[in-house]
């Protein structure tokens, strides 16, 4: 079975903690991890995420992609992330990982694994990672499949660039509707406070953000919360001078 159509067939192989990426960057990312299954000696693929120099899997074709991985986090080292920290290509064999990361290379060749292809993927430097290939095959990589990996890596980091780059301005939009919404209530509730006591917008507004400062409430919730008491009833005067209540 190829890499692409483990990663189809699969997808409750997608299971790790997703949580600081968006829905958007999620989606790029699996499919990053399913375009390489056309490089000859690909027999499953994996996506690294180095965070805080601590590596993450967050996408692979085959169950058994997730424990190699595993094994080489808790190793701290291997072809991955050399190709992550590095930014550079990282191919090589079981016969010379055995030198370089013994403990990660014994457990790849436990689960079949015979040869390695990580390149670096260059996202920023929040998002830092690599593109995995693991071949059951002695030199299952040739320079070939390096220089058909490099396409589907820019492809990737494209794909997941804009997808982090519509998801934050989704959130500056939110961000900004947010603002907007919370304006309007400290306006209208300033309103109210200025009808009720009979002074002025400055000295309304002042008493408002020292109820804020006096109860520890963000100043957006007292006024939606004066707002919303006036809409209950009628305004009328306060006995309070401040005109809070």
């Amino acid at each position: 079975m190829s890499a692409g159509d483990a990663m189809a067939a699969s997808s409750a192989v997608n299971r790790p903690n997703r949580a600081s990426m968006s829905a958007a960057e999620n989606t790029s990312v699996s499919y990053s991890a399913r375009r390489p299954s056309s490089v000859p000696g690909s027999d499953m693929v994996s996506v690294t995420v180095l965070r805080a120099d601590v590596g993450e899997t967050v996408a692979a074709s085959n169950a058994r992609v997730w424990t190699i991985d595993q094994d080489q986090y808790a190793a701290g080292d291997g072809p991955c992330l050399q190709a992550a920290r590095s930014g550079k290509v990282v191919r090589i064999g079981v016969a010379e990982a055995l030198s370089r990361w013994p403990e990660f290379a014994r457990t790849s060749r436990t689960a079949g694994v015979e040869s390695y292809l990580s390149h670096p993927l260059f996202l920023g430097e929040d998002f830092v990672g690599s593109l995995n290939l693991y071949s059951g095959r002695r030199h299952g990589f040739a320079d070939f499949d390096v220089a058909l990996l490099e396409l589907y890596v820019v492809a990737a980091c494209a794909a997941i660039a804009n997808a982090r780059r519509y998801s934050q301005a989704r959130d500056v939009v939110g961000q900004l509707t947010q603002a907007l919404d919370s304006r309007a209530a400290i306006d209208q509730a300033t309103g109210i406070v200025m009808a009720r006591s009979g002074i002025s917008a400055e000295r309304a507004f002042a008493a408002l953000v020292r109820q804020s400062q006096n109860t520890n409430v963000k100043l957006r919730t007292i006024a939606a919360e004066l707002v919303a008491e006036h809409g209950a009833r009628d305004p009328g005067p306060a006995a309070d001078p401040s005109g809070l209540r």
